[in-house]
């Protein structure tokens, strides 16, 4: 009865963990997606390759997850590392802390374009980690709390006020536009 159970829970238990290669194989193959997420938390593609790179690292070194569970366990990584290299925290105030005028009077210095994913940079750093963390990457608001250091009502105040600073910039572009263009621009910087 146990061999058949050991069985069913996928064979020997090596098996059953990521070992470097499966999480070289991850960042191979999901490099766009988890470097866009890396650029977007950290707002600046230094920092988003530093914090992608040092992902890669700490889950090589890794040995105890699930093979299961290795895809999600690679995102996470990278988005500690950007907390780690951020330290995003909440503003003292409720509002934002973006000067009037900044996302229509600067002009446009990424090779991607629209205008949404300036202003979406330009949020404040701990505005921008919930809204990527919460409304792109659908993490929830206990979860979010808990990487961020903060409680679930700044995480639900912060997530509101970074979509009302958002959709008060006037400049909202398709997600999926701006998806691929991101890929093709994470493909570019990491080649």
């Amino acid at each position: 009865m146990t061999e058949q159970v050991y069985s069913e829970m996928g064979g020997n238990a090596e098996n059953r963990y990521a070992a470097r290669e499966d999480f070289l194989k991850i960042f191979d193959e999901d490099m766009n997606s988890l470097y866009q997420l890396s650029f977007l938390l950290t707002g600046d593609h230094q920092k988003g390759e530093m914090c992608f790179v040092a992902g890669i690292d700490d889950c090589a070194r890794e040995n105890r997850v699930f093979m299961e569970w290795a895809g999600a366990w690679a995102k996470r990584v990278v988005v500690k590392n950007a907390i780690r290299e951020l330290n995003p925290r909440p503003s003292p105030s409720n509002s934002s802390a973006l000067p009037t005028g900044f996302l229509h009077n600067q002009p446009s210095s990424d090779p991607i374009g629209p205008f949404a994913l300036e202003a979406m940079l330009g949020l404040p750093d701990f505005e921008r980690f919930v809204f990527v963390l919460r409304v792109l990457e659908h993490y929830r608001e206990h979860e979010c709390a808990l990487l961020l250091g903060c409680s679930v009502s700044e995480v639900r105040d912060t997530r509101t006020r970074a979509m009302e600073e958002l959709a008060s910039s006037g400049e909202v572009a398709s997600s999926r536009s701006e998806d691929r263009k991101l890929g093709q621009l994470a493909t570019a910087r990491m080649s």
